[in-house]
């Protein structure tokens, strides 16, 4: 029972850390606010975890799970390679859209003032999902003029992280997935050969 919550207690704090991402975007956040906004001591924090460094990496585990374990599953099915990098990178959005505290995590602004390996561990869930997307591009027939697989995932993921900071900047009165599908098609056109030619 002690255990159960315990763990109810952990969930707690990452949910209101995410919801004062979103309510603060950019502005740092101390473990004084964390706990005001719990109605526990800033000690009751450390007891569940040992710094808010390890808060935001449970934060970063939580989006990693979530994006990539729907990222592999759309890996491993058989569909084209187009349809497998718009799925992914569309699951990317979703998750902005319906996570907006996380997405503003993702534009690294409130990291300023946190611990440099923070700063690095968001710097490699980019990486992976730019080497999630060069693994499925590698297997896709690219168009003559399209650049190699590593120039087009960079491109793909910076359109997409471009959404998520379009949203980001307007406080979500833009959705990240607003006019996706359209942009999503000349992004494709550009890249890949007609599959009915």
């Amino acid at each position: 029972m002690a255990r159960a919550v315990r763990g109810q207690r952990r969930q707690e704090i990452l949910e209101t850390l995410a919801r004062l991402l979103e309510e603060q975007p950019g502005a740092p956040i101390t473990t004084a606010q964390l706990a005001g906004a719990i109605g526990v001591s800033e000690a009751a924090l450390y007891r569940h975890f040992p710094s808010k460094a390890r808060m935001f990496e449970a934060l970063f585990d939580f989006i990693e799970e979530t994006v990539f374990s729907r990222a592999n599953r759309i890996l491993a099915e058989d569909l084209p390679p187009p349809d497998k990098v718009g799925q992914t990178l569309t699951v990317w959005l979703a998750f902005a859209d319906r996570n907006h505290g996380l997405a503003n995590l993702l534009q690294g602004a409130v990291l300023a003032a946190e611990h440099e390996r923070l700063r690095g561990r968001l710097a490699q869930l980019y990486e992976r999902l730019e080497t999630h997307l060069r693994l499925i591009l590698r297997e896709a027939v690219l168009k003559p003029q399209a650049p190699a697989p590593r120039a087009c995932a960079q491109l793909l993921l910076a359109a997409a992280d471009g959404r998520v900071a379009q949203a980001v900047r307007t406080r979500f009165r833009s959705s990240p997935l607003s006019d996706w599908p359209e942009q999503w098609q000349l992004l494709a056109a550009a890249l890949f050969p007609d599959p009915a030619a």
